[in-house]
């Protein structure tokens, strides 16, 4: 039964992140608001609620190796399989406000994770505490001002033309078709989460290995589906607004958050998954710099991706 509800999930999460990046498109345009932004913004963040929910949920339960191997385990996923795969179908463009600004956040918020996670501040053993938490929930709230804020900047330097009368109408379809879609992406997701994480239980794979295999690739897949989705409609900029947003929001404010409900503290999560973390959003950087991403480097990320889990599978076995 679980290998029949996987399926059907997957084709919910298809069809959920179609329409979802169509909508956000859209609203994007009529908006004057960048397809980064949106996809960073409301692509990202919505598509980061299915590891909202399972961080916080490992948070209430004590289970420590879920609430931050998700977190780990789905920003991995994000740069290297996602951005790989992407990066295959259709060049990925940066801009230089991306290598400035966003990409190099994105680095911050790694390290510091990292820092945190081996107690560098503290000495202790708490991993997060709850000032630490709130410390990240600001900069993601900062980050969100700022981005919307260089975003209002550059549509009154390069105004657009002005929406038709009819755009209000045009806008609530499209702000419908977003919520739908994004509906049936988590919906379906979480299925797919349930019955993947049943499959591998039953085959007798640890906590650990499951949250930042599974559940974090599961967790994930919104972000994989609208970013598929994205490059196939040649909207490379909405996919990496979409990976990058999703990423700040995993470490700023999932970990925010899940810190607020417990402090964080031991957890199963090596420092080698931690250095493959920073190292992929470091790689997304160097290989931005040509303000884009080619076809050569998402098969070097995503081949990069398949190599730390047959390092995995390894090490799991052992």
């Amino acid at each position: 039964m679980d290998y029949i509800i996987l399926a059907i999930a997957l084709v919910a999460v298809v069809f959920g992140a179609d329409n979802l990046v169509a909508g956000s498109a859209d609203i994007a345009r009529r908006f004057k608001i960048s397809d980064f932004v949106i996809g960073a913004i409301i692509v990202g963040v919505g598509t980061s609620f299915p590891e909202l929910i399972v961080s916080c949920m490992g948070a209430f339960e004590g289970k420590v190796d879920v609430a931050i191997g998700n977190v780990v385990g789905s920003n991995i996923f994000n740069i290297l399989g996602i951005l790989g795969v992407t990066a295959l179908l259709h060049p990925v463009a940066v801009n230089s406000e991306n290598n400035r600004f966003d990409l190099p956040l994105c680095i911050a918020l790694s390290v510091l994770a990292t820092l945190l996670a081996f107690n560098f501040f503290s000495g202790s053993e708490i991993i997060l505490g709850r000032v630490d938490g709130l410390i990240l929930l600001a900069i993601f709230v900062t980050y969100i001002y700022i981005s919307f804020l260089k975003d209002r900047k550059k549509s009154k330097i390069n105004p657009t033309p002005a929406e038709p009368k009819s755009a209000p109408q045009s806008l609530l379809k499209a702000t419908l078709r977003t919520f739908i879609g994004l509906g049936i992406l988590i919906t379906g997701c979480n299925f797919f989460v349930d019955s993947a994480v049943n499959i591998a239980t039953a085959w007798g794979v640890n906590e650990a290995f499951i949250s930042i295999t599974l559940i974090a690739c599961g967790t994930s897949l919104p972000e994989l589906a609208a970013s598929v989705a994205a490059a196939a409609k040649r909207n490379t900029e909405l996919a990496l607004g979409n990976v990058v947003g999703s990423n700040i929001f995993n470490l700023a404010f999932i970990l925010g958050v899940s810190s607020q409900i417990t402090p964080l503290s031991g957890s199963g999560i090596t420092i080698v998954d931690y250095g493959v973390m920073i190292a992929a959003a470091v790689l997304l950087l160097i290989f931005s710099l040509n303000n884009k991403i080619s076809r050569t480097e998402g098969a070097i990320m995503l081949t990069s991706f398949v190599a730390y889990n047959i390092y995995l599978i390894y090490t799991q076995s052992l």
